[in-house]
């Protein structure tokens, strides 16, 4: 029986018995221990030292790794298994302009304050509300030039050729003729650098207002007293007066009436004291050219007529008491010489088309007021005229009228027949086409009880005419 037992144990072992551990010698248990030891991250691992230490560094990598995921994800490197770098999937940070554009501090220490306070960076010129001193010059500094201390920088501004003169200056001219502003055509040409064209502004603006209105000659002579003193003196007046007479030839060709306009510039210009009254007796005897001597001549005459402005008061800048008057002369002047073409120069010599009604309104009424045809024709005939030539509006036409309309029961009192000369002039003007339909429609008729005839019962008819 001992004989089978020791049989089957022989062809039976057992393997790893814990029981047995209690009779390991001691080299088995410094077996056992080297098999513990070498088991790293719960993986075991059979080679040799070496090997081994290699193994733990790289697991220390990855740990460290791991550990500062959460603040570097989404950049940096990390390794594999094997040791090798490899590139991470880049995951988009949560401010807009990046994390690489962050100004605060990476290194997770710090109150989280912008670096250099705010200071610092691509573009910023200082941290905000810092004021900047004048540099100090270093003498040491190897650049350093003695002649730089003693230096003053101003803008240069070169002086205008005649071609850029006459560019430049123009307009500020014809934008005067609009404004009247003497002090801002003082300011615009004291900005530029005129030089020796300073004598040719008078001459300028004189050319220009000689093609001109006779409000805007006024302006260009209260021009010339205001600039004189300030920007020019006399003697760039006188300089620019003898070039005018030398080319008078010349202005002639675009403005016949150039010689008298001169002459009344230069009458103008003595009477505002611009220029001397020897001026004009400087030339007696030798001036050759017809246009000078008439232009010298017309001064001279002006100065012993009148001592005031020569151009009077230009458009509605007159008091209107005084347009009516001179409406009223130009009537009156017309009925006794029958020129239409005078009277309509005359007309836009006052250079009121917005007050042209007024014309209107006192041509009709000279018609109720008098006893003949004569101007109930003639005043007929220059309405006509009138507006065929464009020079009477049909707004001013209608207004006339109708102020005429409005007022006839006034007029009536002093003329008893103002309705029915009214009602004939206005029914002639549509027949020569000067209103229309509608216009005429609104005249208004007086009615008036009269008996019809004789044998009518006393019958009373109301007739209008």
């Amino acid at each position: 029986m001992a004989t089978e037992c020791q049989a089957w144990l022989n062809d039976n072992l057992v393997e790893n018995n814990p029981l047995s551990s209690s009779l390991l010698s001691s080299d088995d248990e410094k077996v056992e221990t080297l098999n513990i030891d070498n088991e790293i991250n719960g993986n075991w691992i059979t080679a040799t030292s070496s090997t081994i230490h290699e193994a733990r560094v790289k697991a220390k990598a990855k740990r460290r790794l791991r550990k500062n995921s959460s603040r570097d994800s989404g950049r940096g490197d990390s390794l594999s298994d094997n040791g090798e770098s490899l590139r991470a999937v880049l995951v988009p940070p949560t401010s807009p302009k990046g994390k690489l554009l962050d100004r605060k501090s990476r290194s997770g220490k710090g109150r989280g304050l912008l670096k250099k306070g705010g200071a610092g960076g691509k573009g910023v010129w200082g941290s905000p509300g810092e004021v900047y001193d004048l540099e100090e010059i270093d003498v040491k500094d190897p650049n350093y030039d003695e002649d730089q201390e003693n230096c003053v920088y101003e803008t240069v501004v070169l002086p205008l050729d005649e071609g850029v003169f006459e560019k430049t200056v123009t307009p500020i001219v014809q934008e005067y003729f609009e404004h009247g502003d003497t002090n801002e055509v003082a300011e615009l040409l004291s900005e530029l650098n005129l030089g020796e064209m300073k004598s040719d502004v008078p001459m300028l603006a004189v050319s220009l207002a000689l093609e001109a209105k006779a409000s805007h000659r006024e302006l260009t002579s209260r021009l010339l007293t205001d600039l004189c003193g300030k920007l020019l003196s006399t003697a760039d007046v006188e300089k620019s007066f003898d070039r005018l007479l030398r080319e008078l030839p010349e202005l002639v060709l675009d403005t016949p009436g150039a010689p008298q306009l001169v002459g009344q510039f230069i009458a103008r210009a003595v009477g505002d004291k611009i220029l001397s009254r020897d001026y004009i007796e400087s030339y007696k005897g030798k001036v050759d050219c017809d246009h000078a001597r008439a232009a010298l001549d017309r001064a001279a005459v002006l100065l012993k007529m009148s001592k005031g402005g020569l151009w009077g008061i230009g458009g509605g800048q007159r008091p209107v008491k005084q347009l009516i008057k001179e409406i009223n002369l130009l009537l009156k002047e017309y009925l006794l010489s029958g020129d239409v073409a005078e009277a309509e120069r005359c007309l836009q010599e006052l250079e009121v088309p917005h007050f042209y009604h007024e014309f209107i309104y006192e041509a009709v009424v000279m018609v109720l007021e008098s006893t003949g045809e004569t101007t109930f024709k003639m005043v007929l005939q220059l309405l006509k005229f009138l507006w065929e030539s464009s020079v009477i509006t049909v707004d001013q036409m209608r207004r006339g009228f109708e102020r005429v309309y409005m007022e006839i029961p006034e007029i009536n009192i002093d003329v008893p027949h103002a309705y029915s000369v009214l009602e004939q002039f206005v029914e002639q003007s549509f027949n020569a086409g000067v209103i229309n339909k509608k216009l005429r429609d609104l005249c208004p008729c007086r009615g008036r009880k009269r008996f019809v005839s004789e044998g009518d019962g006393g019958r009373l008819k109301l007739e209008s005419y």
